[in-house]
């Protein structure tokens, strides 16, 4: 069993995306529908469906396609973390129809200006009430946002993150820096990390498994496998790599573990985390 823990759908004749309106990333500038991810990802018996922008309106609809799909098994959706009212719109996105596939919440993190946006009180207490409701919190940061993400992990013992991308270090430039702020965050046991994103962020055109086994093996190290999952981030992962040329980058990657270590990062600590 192979479970997708990160990929994303989109259609542009529902809304726009703004983030891939600039030429380089035009080879995914076009829809992806829940069908087009199961003809790219035959082998995944399961995914979860992850929050692209910042919009209500998003989660509902995500929602429904997990409540129709075979494949689709949880959904990681958005809502405003800052508003006052945001322990009553969780709990009318888990109660609402097909609420049931909720399972975490994600914000864009990574385009936040302030490196500090993770401590404030405002934000902590949008967190402290995903974890009341039973959810996960995808942490979408960069390597300079992590001291600010490390702290609130710690602040916040009782609720579970995940760390997406690796907190996208700049790959082919020296593990360095990023390599000390996700080992300090990995010390904090409510954080799980998805082997994910690596591909776009190395070179798009010239990435091969030997440029990314550095920062795998940080984050191996780190978390352990029973803290580490698959995600596809398809198809953002288009840019640089199919979903098949990304799942064999991704077993070559965990060749040596054992078969229960490479069962976990490819299914265990997926389902664990996000009940599926």
């Amino acid at each position: 069993m192979i479970v997708d823990a990160h990929h994303h759908l989109w259609d542009l004749s529902v809304r726009d995306q703004d983030w891939i309106t600039d030429p380089p990333m035009g080879a995914i500038r076009r829809s992806f529908l829940e069908p087009d991810f199961i003809a790219a990802a035959p082998e995944v018996s399961a995914s979860v469906l992850v929050q692209t922008i910042c919009v209500p309106e998003e989660t509902p609809e995500f929602l429904a396609v997990a409540a129709s799909s075979d494949v689709v098994s949880a959904v990681v959706g958005w809502t405003d973390l800052t508003s006052p009212a945001v322990g009553d719109e969780l709990a009318a996105l888990a109660g609402g129809p097909d609420g049931s596939w909720l399972r975490g919440i994600r914000h864009q993190v990574q385009s936040e200006p302030d490196p500090e946006w993770l401590c404030r009180e405002d934000v902590r207490h949008g967190l402290r009430q995903v974890g009341a409701h039973g959810l996960v919190y995808d942490l979408l940061t960069l390597p300079h946002q992590l001291p600010a993400a490390r702290r609130t992990v710690a602040a916040l013992e009782d609720v579970e993150f995940v760390l997406d991308h690796c907190s996208k270090p700049a790959i082919g430039s020296g593990a360095g820096e990023w390599a000390g702020l996700v080992r300090s965050l990995a010390a904090h046991e409510n954080v799980t990390c998805k082997l994910s994103g690596m591909v776009t962020e190395a070179d798009w055109k010239s990435w091969d498994v030997a440029t990314l086994r550095p920062y795998f093996e940080v984050v191996l190290d780190a978390f352990g496998p029973d803290r580490l999952m698959f995600g596809s981030d398809w198809p953002v992962c288009l840019l640089a790599a199919s979903h098949a040329e990304w799942l064999g980058a991704a077993r070559e990657l965990v060749a040596e573990l054992a078969p229960g270590e490479q069962a976990a990062i490819f299914a265990g600590t997926a389902r664990r985390v996000y009940g599926i």
